[in-house]
């Protein structure tokens, strides 16, 4: 029997998601078109009748951009916001600001897809000959972390995104849903992705074809040990989410010669 409801949702659009390029920690804001996915989201979500009283975050502004929409348009702009570095996308190193398609074609389809969604598999580290390297690391919004800034990735794995992810699910996130609050996490694909794979029991393998598009709730109904007591709801028209997981898994694609 249910207990808790979760609610999971990957940020809307960014500029560089439109773009097809790896956005990872370089800091975005909204797309037009993702500003709409949030607002949208937060209709579908009031419709429904579901009641937030806690919203977790990364630190970065697309996450935090589509949590502010949502609870806007949900009419629960007062609903507290906890942010928190370890929430934030996967680090993709070396590969970030460069274009899937263009490096499918370049280096084939299976390896970007091993790069984008094997569990285990860490792209090399980001130095600090990349162009974006200072951008992310001189950013004060890294000096509010609980480690370090050189402790914090230049590179990460799914598997490593769950690491550092499972302290603050454990120690933030549990106790508040144990209170009895609903709480919704509005982070991004990977970091998403690998709070599934712990709560669901994913396999390491089966985990690479798990997508979620931008913009669509998850919900997880939990009992009382937070275990999913029946399959993840992604919320709304079926039709356009299953379009929508089509068109991210087509993004690790080479675009077709003309």
């Amino acid at each position: 029997m249910s207990k808790h409801k979760l609610f999971l949702l990957r940020h809307g659009e960014g500029a560089w998601n439109k773009e097809n390029r790896f956005c990872s920690w370089v800091d975005q804001k909204l797309s037009e078109n993702g500003v709409k996915e949030a607002q949208d989201c937060g209709t579908l979500l009031k419709e429904q009748g579901h009641k937030f009283d806690l919203v977790f975050t990364s630190i970065l502004s697309r996450s935090i951009q589509t949590a502010w929409l949502v609870l806007e348009a949900m009419g629960q702009e007062w609903v507290p916001v906890v942010k928190s570095w370890r929430l934030n996308e996967r680090h993709y190193g070396t590969l970030i600001g460069l274009n899937r398609a263009e490096m499918a074609a370049k280096h084939g389809e299976e390896k970007v897809k091993v790069w984008r969604r094997s569990f285990d598999v860490s792209p090399p580290p980001i130095d600090e000959s990349h162009p974006y390297f200072h951008e992310i690391y001189n950013d004060r919004r890294y000096t509010t972390c609980d480690v370090p800034k050189e402790s914090l990735p230049r590179a990460e794995s799914l598997k490593e995104v769950l690491d550092r992810l499972l302290p603050y699910w454990d120690n933030t996130v549990v106790p508040e849903i144990k209170k009895g609050r609903t709480v919704l996490i509005s982070a991004h694909g990977n970091s998403c992705r690998a709070l599934l794979k712990h709560l669901e029991g994913i396999s390491d393998k089966d985990i690479a074809n798990v997508t979620l598009p931008t913009g669509i709730p998850v919900l997880l109904e939990l009992d009382e040990n937070l275990k999913p007591v029946e399959p993840r709801k992604l919320l709304g028209d079926q039709a356009k989410i299953q379009a929508a997981i089509k068109k991210v898994e087509d993004q690790g694609k080479a675009l077709p010669s003309t």
